[in-house]
C-alpha cells in the first residue's frame, strides 16, 4: 500500500476540507515564540486554497484536560496564519459547537477557518474508542473530505488523527509526504558515512531509537543530559548531573552491541560543569571523567558538552553524508550552556549531503540560536513521531492513510 495523497481526493472546488495540522506552537504571554509549525503547514493550506476548497483547520495546542483553558486557545495562531497566508482566517471559538458550525457555513471557495483547540473536547484524546469515534463523527459532519498534515501527532490514536480519517475520504498533506520521504532516507540505504547525534535530557526517551538505528549507522554521537548515564555506565562519577541510574545496565548493553557491530559511539571528552542550575552559575570546563574533581565537587552539574567535544562532533558531522540530530547538547536556553548546541547546529548547516534536525527541542534550539530553516536539509516537525518512526514502530495516523 502507498500513502494516499491529496490528488486522490479529486476535484476540491466547492468542497469543505478538514485539515488536521500540528499548530502546537510555544506561547509566552499569549504571543507565539516559534512559528515554525505554522509555516510548515502553509504548502498544504495554499494548495487547498488554490484548488478552491473551503478549508477548515483543526489542531491542538498544549495539554488541556478535555475542557477549555484560555492559555491554550488557538486565537493567536489564527492571527499568525492570517498574516502568513495573506488572507483572513475566521476563528471559531469552539470546536464542534455553534461557532464552528456558523464559521464553516459562511465559508466560500478558497476561504479558511480555524476551529478552537481540539483538546478542549474530552473526546479528542480519550482512551475510550467510542468517545473518540463520537467526537470524530461530529468533526466529520462539518466537511466533505479530510487531509491529515500534522506529522507531529501521527503516532497518536486520537479522534482527529485516526478515527476522522476513516469517516471521510482522506489523504495525507504535503508536509507528511515530505517527512516520510526524508525519514525513509534515514532508514533505507542512507548515503554513508551516516552519523546520528542524540541529545536531550533523558536516555530513556531515546533507547528505542538507539536500538533500532545501531545496525544502520556508522557513528553515534551522545550529548545532552543523557550523556551522564553513558559516562556512569563506563564507571565515571557524574556529580549532581542528570542521571538515570535504572538505565545504566541497558546503556552498557548498547555499548557492547556497538562494539560487536563495529559502530562508533562517541562520548564527550570534556563537559561544562556549573555550580548550580542558572545563567549566573560559576562554570568550569573539565574532562568528562573528572566531573567531581572540579571546585564544586559532587554538587557540580554538567550542563553542556565541552569545547573540545563540540569541535570533535563538528568534525565527524563534516565527514558524514547523512546526519540525523535529535536533542540539544546542553541547556541551550541559558547562554553559558548554549555553545555545544550551536556548534552542532552550525556543523549540520554545512553537511555535504542530507542533514536532518529531528524536531521538538532541536528545532526550537536552532531557531532560538539564530539559524533559519533553509540552512538545513530538513527540519522535522515530528519530535516524538519522528523518533517512533525511526524506532520502527507502527504509527496509527499513517496506517489509516494507507501507509505500511
Amino acid at each position: 500500500m502507498t500513502l494516499r495523497t491529496i490528488e486522490s481526493l479529486g476535484v476540491l472546488t466547492g468542497k469543505t476540507v478538514l485539515v488536521r495540522c500540528d499548530l502546537n506552537v510555544p506561547l509566552k504571554d499569549g504571543a507565539i515564540t516559534d512559528d515554525g509549525r505554522v509555516r510548515a503547514s502553509l504548502p498544504t493550506l495554499n494548495l487547498l486554497i488554490n484548488a478552491g476548497a473551503r478549508v477548515v483547520i483543526v489542531s491542538h495546542l498544549g495539554r488541556p484536560e478535555g475542557a477549555p483553558e484560555a492559555q491554550y486557545s488557538l486565537a493567536p495562531v489564527a492571527q499568525r496564519l492570517s498574516e502568513l497566508l495573506g488572507k483572513g482566517v475566521t476563528f471559531a471559538s469552539d470546536t464542534v459547537g455553534p461557532a464552528a458550525e456558523a464559521a464553516v457555513a459562511a465559508l466560500k471557495d478558497g476561504d479558511v477557518a480555524l476551529l478552537e483547540n481540539l483538546r478542549f473536547n474530552a473526546g479528542e484524546a480519550s482512551k475510550d474508542a467510542a468517545e473518540r469515534q463520537a467526537f470524530a463523527q461530529q468533526l466529520a459532519d462539518l466537511g466533505d473530505a479530510f487531509v491529515s498534515d500534522g506529522f507531529g501527532v501521527v503516532h497518536r490514536k486520537q479522534a482527529s488523527v485516526f478515527e476522522l480519517a476513516g469517516l471521510l475520504p482522506s489523504a495525507a498533506g504535503t508536509l507528511i509526504a515530505t517527512e516520510l520521504e526524508v525519514l525513509d532516507k534515514l532508514t533505507e540505504n542512507p548515503e554513508r558515512p551516516y552519523a546520528v547525534v542524540l541529545g536531550g535530557s533523558k536516555v530513556s526517551d531515546k533507547l528505542g531509537v538507539i536500538g533500532h538505528l545501531l545496525p544502520k549507522v556508522d557513528t553515534l554521537l551522545i550529548g545532552g543530559g543523557m550523556l551522564f548515564t553513558f559516562l556512569a555506565a563506563q564507571g565515571h562519577k557524574v556529580g549532581a548531573s542528570l542521571l538515570e541510574a535504572d538505565q545504566i545496565d541497558t546503556v552498557k548493553g548498547y555499548l557492547a552491541k556497538a562494539d560487536e557491530l563495529g559502530v562508533r559511539i562517541v562520548l564527550p571528552t570534556d563537559v561544562v560543569v556549573a555550580s548550580k542550575f542558572g545563567a549566573d552559575a560559576e562554570v568550569v570546563v573539565t574532562a568528562a571523567d573528572s566531573i567531581e574533581e572540579t571546585p564544586f565537587g559532587a554538587s557540580g552539574l554538567g550542563l553542556d558538552i565541552g569545547t573540545a567535544t563540540a569541535a570533535n562532533f563538528a568534525s565527524i558531522i563534516a565527514e558524514s553524508k547523512t546526519v540525523f540530530w535529535n536533542g540539544p547538547m546542553g541547556v541551550f536556553e541559558l547562554a553559558p550552556f548554549a555553545a555545544g548546541t550551536k556548534t552542532v547546529a552550525q556543523a549540520l548547516t554545512e553537511v555535504d549531503g542530507l542533514g536532518v534536525v529531528g524536531g521538538g527541542d532541536s528545532a526550537s534550539a536552532v531557531r532560538a540560536l539564530g539559524f533559519t530553516d533553509d540552512q538545513f536539509g530538513h527540519i522535522s516537525t515530528g519530535g516524538g513521531a519522528s523518533l517512533e518512526f525511526l524506532e520502527g514502530k507502527r504509527l496509527p495516523g499513517l496506517e489509516v492513510l494507507g501507509w505500511q
